[in-house]
């Protein structure tokens, strides 16, 4: 999820910092085998489900909120006005807006961005649409305390327009400062709260996003901004042509060395088949981390191909997991797209997922609501995705994710659900029946009559 902050009493905007944060537990239980996963909304949706917001990247340090310094180190940039806004919301969100709805809010004394997040615009424009947005990005707000805020709608007035009226009854219904509200289009924006044709022209105001200072900053600051969403979906695009069919002879031999260490488990003797797989991918997803983490890359194919195998296995994914501490997160973040970028089908929802979290963890809503829907395409019903895309739905800050578990204590929550259940006490004496009481089993069926069925009372 992303946040950002303006600063009312000094006009500027700070550095995005991403707090950490880590899973809810997983409701998954632990597999006795693999098991292959079966085969924005952006609000609103056509089905029931709420609005989702696409939110993306920090850009400023909450008064109150825990987080840690990002990894680049970010100027103060003045925003004194409309114009400074538009130039700073490509860079928090991480792309330019196109037929989109942005909510941004802020809370504390010195009132600076603590969230910004997305919409699509519906079209067609619609009363109902435009009041489930709005009713949606007001409860987010308020979730996260926000007491003044800013939307901009990037659109034609009759997209845009339905949905700003909504939001500015929906905001004062709940008593936030409305600060500005906005339309953009074609590099000229207009205030829905301005009348005074001395500032705000009714054709509207002349803004040069390419030239702005506050872009410049942003850009050399290390926030550069994508020309689009699908921009930012095509850096975790699939493989195609000779490189995937490449990678599905490495998935062909993953697989045959998974087969081959599940047969000599059997040969062991009890236990666990897949004991032997699940230990050596373990080791396989650490050693990965180890290597990014250490500025390295993987290029083999073979390692990427166990490295898939081995996740679907949830043992290794939440080994994995309990791993995404604030430190390492750039490794994280680059481990598990290069692996999305080359899984598909059953093996594409775990390091998805991963990827999802660590990029929410890292205040990038924008990349982990896209890892989601790779996600949920492959297994719609991948509870971590699910899961996840709940938590980013309302709005949850990176600061409330906390890791549940160390990855001893996930070993060994593992370890216990697979131990043998205790030998069940034989009984050695038979309890006779008593005087007038006959020896009949429950269901029994009696002579010329239907199964005796058990006494409620009984």
């Amino acid at each position: 999820m992303e946040t950002a902050q303006p600063s009312h009493d000094d006009n500027s905007v700070v550095s995005p910092p991403a707090d950490p944060g880590p899973p809810p537990a997983d409701p998954e239980p632990p597999p006795a085998d693999p098991e292959p996963p079966p085969a924005d909304p952006e609000p609103p949706p056509a089905d029931p489900e709420p609005p989702r917001a696409d939110l993306g990247r920090p850009s400023g340090r909450g008064d109150a909120g825990p987080w840690p310094q990002q990894d680049v180190s970010l100027p103060r940039v003045q925003v004194s006005g409309p114009s400074d806004m538009l130039a700073v919301v490509p860079h928090l969100l991480g792309f330019h807006p196109q037929l989109s709805f942005v909510v941004i809010g802020a809370r504390g004394p010195r009132q600076r961005l603590d969230i910004g997040f997305r919409y699509n615009l519906p079209d067609p424009p619609g009363t109902e649409a435009a009041a489930e947005i709005a009713d949606h990005a007001v409860a987010v707000l308020a979730q996260r305390g926000s007491t003044t805020v800013i939307a901009i709608g990037y659109g034609p007035g009759r997209l845009v327009t339905p949905i700003a009226d909504a939001f500015a009854a929906a905001a004062r219904r709940r008593r936030l400062d409305l600060r500005e509200l906005l339309r953009v289009e074609n590099s000229r924006y207009w205030s829905y709260l301005c009348a005074n044709p001395a500032c705000c022209p009714a054709d509207g105001t002349v803004f040069d996003y390419p030239s702005h200072p506050a872009a410049a900053a942003m850009t050399v600051a290390g926030l550069a901004a994508y020309p689009d969403r699908d921009a930012v979906a095509a850096t975790l695009a699939p493989l195609t042509g000779a490189a995937a069919r490449s990678m599905e002879e490495a998935i062909e031999r993953a697989c045959a060395r998974a087969q081959a260490l599940m047969d000599r488990a059997r040969r062991k003797g009890p236990g666990s088949p897949l004991r032997l797989a699940i230990s050596q991918g373990r080791r396989a997803v650490r050693d990965a981390i180890g290597v990014y983490r250490g500025g390295g890359r993987i290029t083999d194919e073979d390692t990427f191909a166990w490295l898939a195998i081995s996740l679907i296995h949830l043992a290794v994914r939440d080994d994995a997991w309990a791993r995404m501490i604030p430190e390492h997160r750039q490794a994280h973040l680059a481990l598990w797209a290069d692996i999305v970028r080359r899984a598909d089908g059953p093996w594409l929802p775990a390091p998805a997922s991963l990827l999802a979290f660590t990029a929410w963890q890292a205040g990038d809503g924008t990349l982990a609501n896209i890892a989601l829907d790779r996600a949920l395409a492959a297994d719609p019903g991948y509870s971590m995705a699910l899961l996840l895309r709940d938590i980013l739905a309302a709005g949850v800050p990176p600061s409330q994710a906390r890791l549940p578990m160390t990855p001893e204590e996930v070993a060994e929550s593992y370890a216990r659900a697979e131990a043998p259940a205790p030998p069940v006490p034989r009984q050695t004496r038979q309890r006779r029946p008593g005087p007038g009481r006959r020896r009949r089993a429950l269901g029994k069926r009696r002579p010329g009559g239907p199964p005796r069925q058990a006494d409620p009372a009984g």
